[in-house]
């Protein structure tokens, strides 16, 4: 078992940061209207919007409404947010490449949401 790795919260935004240019560039030229924000750990609040419970883990959690799912009354929306949770992620890797690694596995996975993937969608796909 992991026995978890702690960083500075500014280096784990840069590990985030990364991921996100790192994303091939027709994927980052279709982000609309998303925010990316970096928080310790998911509320039970989050938990629930993402279906699980108490001591369950959560990476990363899309909110918004998916590329898919617009239409012609979107307009004037917030922004979508994914927000990625830099304590369970510490807590789950041992090294700086496994917490690399994760933080650009969750990013994708979270930013799949946005173009209207859902969890089924990305476990066919291996990126769940």
């Amino acid at each position: 078992m992991p026995t978890g790795l702690k960083m500075s919260r500014r280096r784990f935004e840069r590990l985030v940061s990364r991921a996100v240019r790192e994303l091939p560039p027709e994927i980052r030229n279709r982000l609309d209207n998303v925010a990316i924000t970096v928080e310790d750990w998911p509320s039970e609040e989050d938990l629930r919007a993402a279906g699980l419970g108490p001591g369950e883990t959560l990476f990363g959690l899309y909110q918004g409404t998916p590329l898919t799912g617009r239409t012609t009354d979107y307009g004037l929306a917030l922004p979508d947010k994914i927000t990625i949770y830099q304590g369970p992620l510490e807590q789950a890797c041992a090294s700086d490449w496994a917490i690399r690694a994760e933080v650009q596995t969750t990013v994708i996975h979270e930013f799949a949401h946005h173009f209207g993937l859902s969890d089924d969608d990305l476990h066919r796909l291996g990126l769940d």
